[in-house]
């Protein structure tokens, strides 16, 4: 279970046939074909900034800490804002199309999966969307474009105009909880699925790194999909190691052949 084969594949297809109940979970892996850098990988934005000095504690305490956050925003939306879903994003839509998913759970905040044809209620995102910013203490929204344009020519993020609340993009930041009906939720169809196929997450960012095996324990077939090994390989029954763009691809052509 080490390297991609077709037996391997074909197994997974097979899988997903019989399933009634599936469930993708995705990971910063099923986004780099798109163009997304992992912050964690080789020329990442945890190389240029670190990322105990954007925690949630200090955006809501420290001015300093705030433009330090908002200048990594706008970095992360020059690098992000033209991208566009990649073929694992589109497999994905392509399964719940087919009647194959139940939900999508997903770590990441680029929102492809809504884009490549996801329906949006079936989208559970862990960590928030990268495209909205909200007020901390009214919850009002605010465009992410105006913000952006505002930061490009070397304007500080007002405060909340309904409020004078803090304003701050709709993701999880580190020592910030996630959203509780959202992992709630996800938990939920963890628990109730047939099939989990993970796609490009290395499983080490808790709680959700506990949910394949949350699947697992509930009964459901864990397949893994990665091209690094994880810790939770050891007890998933299909380990396909390779690109989620290729793997995800191929296992669509399968589906189709099968089905013909």
């Amino acid at each position: 279970m080490t390297a991609m084969n077709e037996e391997q594949l074909k197994i997974c297809a097979r899988w997903i046939n019989e399933s009634r109940k599936g469930v993708v979970f995705t990971g910063a892996g099923i986004s780099t074909e798109s163009g997304i850098p992992d912050f964690r990988s080789p020329g990442g934005l945890w190389e240029r900034f670190d990322p105990s000095e954007l925690s949630f504690q200090n955006f809501q305490s420290s001015p300093r800490s705030r433009r330090l956050y908002w200048e990594f925003y706008r970095e992360n939306w020059r690098l992000s804002k033209d991208v566009k879903p990649n073929r694992a994003h589109l497999a994905v839509a392509d399964l719940e199309k087919r009647g194959k998913l139940i939900a999508v759970i997903t770590q990441n905040i680029d929102g492809l999966h809504q884009a490549a044809g996801n329906t949006a209620e079936k989208v559970f995102e862990l960590h928030g969307n990268m495209w909205e910013v909200r007020c901390l203490s009214c919850n009002a929204l605010y465009p992410w474009e105006e913000i952006f344009n505002d930061l490009e020519k070397g304007k500080e993020v007002e405060k909340c105009g309904h409020c004078g609340g803090l304003l701050k993009p709709a993701t999880v930041s580190f020592g910030q909880s996630l959203p509780v009906q959202t992992l709630r939720d996800a938990q939920e169809y963890c628990k109730i699925c047939d099939l989990l196929i993970c796609i490009g997450s290395s499983l080490v960012v808790y709680p959700a790194a506990g949910l394949p095996e949350l699947a697992k324990s509930s009964g459901a077939r864990l397949v893994i999909i990665n091209r690094e090994n994880t810790p939770v390989d050891r007890v998933a029954d299909l380990v396909i190691r390779g690109e989620a763009g290729k793997v995800m691809s191929k296992i669509l052509r399968l589906l189709d052949a099968e089905n013909g």
